[in-house]
């Protein structure tokens, strides 16, 4: 039985990965408590794991005495003598308890604490293990589902693929073996807890990595990646060595890289852009496949007015829009799509505005301001109306109503209509 004691830690060390010393120590003290439960804990005790017969030896210390004050602790030198004929008063003298003493109660304590001790060291390696390996892919296999999502099957532990961590319309089954992105890892009271996620951006630049050698070599660097997980992204791509095409690279001989990527995403349509230091080239490649008329770039807002083709809005924005959000989240500017005709519109209005504006001699944000946006808004209101507003000298309002008179009534249907469509900046996106 002592033998098989031995085994058992060697085989437990093996098997778990946990410290075999580690394993002793708590064998040992897990013996300690169980002794300091059954006979007290004043007692001076000392408990060994013999390597040699592979047994536990506890062992009890008294002090010799010529008069008991403790009998826990203490004996007389008389009764001490027995054991020992050379010992003398204020010596130690050590007794041997016998394990199997303890008693079942005692033992099954001794037990609980060795196998709470194993399961902690074995959480903690699990979670140094992990800890490291965050940002990177796994593969597992679907256990089971509860209300947090999918519980994965990782061999020594488990991982939770959470339901806003999914590719929407995704479904698993039992048994399914499923690949994901570490994105944390939390202590838990039980087990750590390893948190995955296929709708991660960083899932899609591992996914690259993985199947683009040059972009493992950093041959090609990936800029940034917008994802709408499962139905399209985008990723910015670049390099310094002129003989490699980073389109061509990231596809593969007849797209068979990006085909495996996309398989991997469930069909997830993936554009790769050419990123470029230059933001409306880089807004015109990301905007791809419309064609760009021209594009005006104001720095300070961060804002990108993109004019196309007539033809070429709904390539521009895409289905519901996805196609200029997806930019505008690739680039970090907002971007506001027109149309020539509507560009020419929009433009020829706040040109006419100008002019009276400069004809009251006011600015364009007076009017604004006070709400006369359009020839229209003018012409309804009374020439008091427009004194009192716009706080014009009398030179002034007839200045006005006579460039009024010179645009004609034809120009009365230049409204200043909003860019058909915006693409909105999310939050705590930085630029690629």
């Amino acid at each position: 039985m002592s033998l098989e004691l031995k085994k058992i830690i060697d085989q437990i060390s093996k098997d778990k990965g946990i410290d075999r010393d580690m394993l002793v120590d708590t064998l040992e003290e897990a013996v300690r408590s169980s002794v300091y439960r059954k006979y007290g804990s004043n007692l001076d005790i000392e408990v060994n794991f013999n390597e040699d017969n592979g047994e536990i030896e506890v062992y009890q210390f008294k002090v010799v005495v010529d008069d008991i004050g403790d009998p826990n602790n203490e004996i007389l030198l008389e009764d001490a003598k027995e054991h020992d004929p050379n010992v003398q008063l204020e010596d130690e003298l050590g007794f041997t308890l016998n394990v199997k003493d303890l008693g079942r109660i005692a033992a099954q304590s001794a037990k609980q604490v060795l196998m709470q001790k194993m399961r902690d060291a074995e959480q903690e390696i699990i979670y140094e293990e992990f800890r490291d390996r965050i940002g990177e892919i796994i593969s597992g296999i679907i256990q089971r589902r509860d209300r947090a999502g999918w519980i994965i099957n990782l061999g020594r532990t488990e991982a939770l693929l959470p339901r806003d961590e999914q590719i929407p319309k995704e479904r698993f089954h039992r048994g399914d073996r499923v690949e994901a992105y570490i994105v944390d890892i939390r202590r838990e009271s039980r087990t750590p807890q390893i948190i995955v996620s296929r709708s991660h951006p960083e899932y899609l630049t591992c996914l690259f990595k993985r199947e683009v050698p040059e972009i493992s070599d950093g041959t090609i660097k990936i800029m940034n990646v917008v994802r709408d997980p499962g139905k399209r992204a985008k990723v910015g791509v670049m390099t310094k060595d002129l003989d490699v095409d980073p389109v061509g690279a990231c596809v593969g001989v007849k797209g068979s890289r990006i085909h495996n990527i996309v398989q991997e995403l469930k069909g997830e349509r993936i554009d790769i852009v050419i990123w470029s230091p230059d933001i409306a080239t880089y807004a015109a490649n990301a905007l791809s496949p419309a064609r760009i008329s021209r594009i005006t770039v104001d720095e300070d807002e961060k804002t990108l007015e993109v004019v196309v083709p007539d033809d070429q809005l709904t390539p521009a924005i895409g289905q519901k829009g996805q196609n200029v959000k997806l930019a505008s989240s690739l680039l970090g500017w907002k971007i506001d799509v027109y149309t020539e005709t509507r560009y020419n519109e929009v433009y020829e209005h706040y040109r006419i505005m100008e002019q009276l504006a400069s004809a009251a001699g006011i600015s364009i944000s007076e009017f604004n301001r006070e709400g006369f946006d359009s020839l229209d808004s003018l012409l309804q209101s009374t020439d008091q109306q427009l004194k009192e507003k716009l706080d014009l000298t009398d030179e002034n309002l007839e200045n006005l109503k006579g460039a009024i008179n010179f645009l004609g009534p034809q120009k009365l249907n230049l409204t200043g209509e909003e860019p058909l469509l915006q693409g909105q900046i999310p939050e705590n996106n930085d630029q690629g």
